[in-house]
């Protein structure tokens, strides 16, 4: 039933901007400077039509022409787009990226989800989504996690070892820290507590230093920690979506 107003309109934008722009998206896929047909194909257009588009961005600083000279060099991103970026990067705030995301996945998995970061003791609980039935032992804000004994602490002391060193605390093995590494992704079953299990998956910023982990604990009979399990590969999906967006990248 109508209620008298009319549909909304989608905002009218510029096409030939939107257009060029598959240029720059094609280049930021990439991460490379690429030749001019290869470009002009992956952004859906012929050479001829896309050269002008890089014309202009070349005078812009948003691409730069590499290796050669005339349509037959090869392009990449230029010095504005990379200032972009970083400015970009500097406007994100991992945490606060990563606060909605736990709150999803608590509500999917039915567990609680929290977010650790490094702090002056070593990983420590900053946020907290619970679950249908909430977990709250060892999971409260402020928290200092075990280097060896939890999920988080064993991500820590995988990716940041020389911090984890410093703080004199038991390390998980090497061949524990490896397996981290390999899979991505940290588990502890019946760890620091009988009867509760967790899973965490690293969050990378720039440079590929791990900022946060993504951390979902529950009761060890109802809580699958196998690598294949859902629990995990939502994790990990959701640590590799917020890694992209930090411009970091799975180690």
């Amino acid at each position: 039933m109508s209620n008298g107003k009319p549909p909304a309109r989608e905002p009218r934008g510029i096409q030939s901007i939107e257009v060029g722009g598959q240029l720059l998206l094609a280049l930021a896929h990439h991460g490379r400077p690429m030749p001019l047909k290869d470009l002009a194909r992956e952004a859906g257009m012929t050479p001829a039509k896309a050269h002008p588009y890089l014309v202009s961005f070349i005078k812009l600083g948003l691409v730069e022409q590499d290796g050669g000279s005339g349509r037959s060099g090869f392009y990449g991103l230029g010095p504005l787009a990379l200032q972009l970026g970083l400015i970009s990067l500097q406007q994100y705030d991992p945490v606060r990226l990563a606060t909605p995301v736990i709150e999803e996945l608590a509500l999917r998995l039915g567990h609680t989800v929290a977010i650790a970061v490094w702090g002056t003791r070593g990983p420590t609980i900053v946020r907290v989504a619970e679950g249908p039935t909430p977990v709250h032992v060892s999971m409260r804000h402020g928290t200092v996690m075990s280097l060896a004994g939890t999920a988080s602490g064993r991500l820590f002391a995988a990716h940041r070892a020389e911090e984890a060193a410093v703080l004199g605390e038991a390390l998980p093995a090497p061949a524990m820290l490896e397996e981290v590494r390999r899979e991505g992704l940290a588990r502890s079953r019946d760890g620091v507590i009988v009867g509760v299990s967790a899973l965490a998956a690293p969050v990378f910023e720039a440079g590929g230093r791990l900022v946060l982990t993504l951390t979902a604990i529950g009761p060890s009979a109802s809580f699958d920690t196998a690598a294949d399990s859902e629990a995990a590969l939502a994790l990990k999906e959701a640590a590799i979506a917020l890694s992209a967006r930090l411009g970091g990248g799975l180690a």
